[in-house]
């Protein structure tokens, strides 16, 4: 009983901590979803023999974190972007107006290296993001912090689960396996159109996919900056499916290009289970609906996959919730590119392909460790 007591203690002196120490920059909800410290650690104090359901609502939480984040992705932007038109019609208009002017004046701050913010990267929510699936990042070479560098992100898969986690949080560890190397992961410049979506993306260290945004971080932000790129895009998008094991980059040379105007180092990265994530219909190219998704591919800017995922409470059942499958995100050994301001397009072919070459050798050393067969093969499209 004793024991008992001292546990709800616990809890009630977490719940006062949260009332009290959050401070004026630091909303109550933000302390909770971020670091959810106190009352966390006051319930891990609870011994297991107390705690039955302890395991399941670890379970919950991962679940949770996860859902946050993709119907963050989904819907923030544009929720935010009508809440801010009807505020404009209520009593409420001087913030919607104040904050309006606040986006006009900080409409540049994404391409020109962003907000990022460690507190927001190192929330323990993203260690439930991370735990749900699992996701792991193994690192197989030193990177030089004396150097810059482009990561080539494969596969795209749905919502890129693997890159997000890996380079947008700390939840595995990116910056104590790589010190000293600050990674940026590159996404559409749509998104930073949207108010809230924006700064949440930029907090993590995200930025928009565009030349001026990876001109900055790769040449007025000093060194030891790695742009994660994911190269094939939302093209690639459309082709990925459980147990698929193909890139979209044959064709794909700007991030080459670009990487020897800038004089950046290519470093190939794999995730192995990206791709299974989620089930996708792939329409089969021809057909009147792969036509329809190609057109709305340049017009939106993504691609309108038909996909889907478990359901909320019955994993059984059809929704938006990924499958908990392993994502292994490998870190290659990078390429080593000259600065050559105006290149050829024999020299751009030739990185090209020893990039290529580097991808497909990381990906044929470690397939059979992550649940693939010798057999198995990288197909570059």
């Amino acid at each position: 009983m004793k024991t008992i007591l001292a546990a709800y203690s616990g809890v009630l002196k977490g719940m006062s901590h949260l009332t009290c120490s959050t401070g004026a920059d630091r909303p109550v909800t933000s302390v909770i979803l971020g670091t959810g410290s106190s009352i966390l650690s006051a319930l891990q104090d609870v011994p297991s023999a107390l705690w039955p359901c302890r395991s399941k609502m670890e379970k919950h939480l991962q679940l949770i974190s996860v859902l946050q984040w993709v119907l963050s992705f989904l819907a923030l932007g544009a929720a935010c972007t009508v809440l801010l038109f009807y505020m404009f019609l209520t009593d409420c208009w001087l913030i919607a107006a104040i904050y309006t002017a606040w986006l006009i004046f900080d409409w540049n701050t994404p391409k020109q290296g962003g907000r990022r913010s460690s507190w927001v990267r190192n929330w323990t929510v993203w260690t439930y993001f991370r735990d749900y699936f699992p996701i792991r990042l193994i690192k197989t070479y030193n990177l030089s912090p004396s150097r810059n560098y482009i990561f080539g992100y494969h596969p795209h898969g749905i919502f890129c689960f693997g890159a997000f986690c890996n380079f947008g949080t700390e939840a595995t560890g990116f910056s104590k396996k790589f010190p000293g190397i600050k990674p940026s992961l590159a996404t559409l410049a749509g998104n930073f159109r949207l108010p809230v979506l924006r700064d949440y993306l930029m907090s993590g260290g995200i930025c928009p996919v565009n030349r001026n945004s990876i001109d900055y971080l790769l040449s007025c932000n000093g060194t030891g900056n790695a742009v994660v790129i994911v190269v094939g895009g939302a093209a690639e998008s459309l082709d990925c499916a459980p147990g698929m094991n193909s890139v979209t980059l044959k064709n794909r040379k700007g991030f080459v290009k670009l990487a020897l105007q800038k004089g950046s180092d290519l470093v190939p990265v794999y995730s192995f289970g990206e791709n299974d994530a989620y089930k996708q219909v792939i329409f089969e190219e021809g057909t009147w609906w792969r036509a329809l998704q190609k057109r709305l591919q340049k017009v939106l800017g993504f691609a309108p996959c038909v996909f889907h995922g478990c359901g909320l409470i019955f994993g059984d059942s059809w929704g938006i919730v990924p499958y908990g499958k392993p994502i292994t995100t490998i870190v290659g050994e990078p390429v080593t590119v000259p600065k050559i301001e105006d290149p050829t397009e024999d020299i751009v072919d030739l990185y090209h392909s020893m990039y290529v070459k580097s991808l497909q050798c990381l990906f044929d050393k470690y397939k059979t460790r992550f649940g693939l067969k010798e057999s198995d093969v990288l197909y570059i499209r």
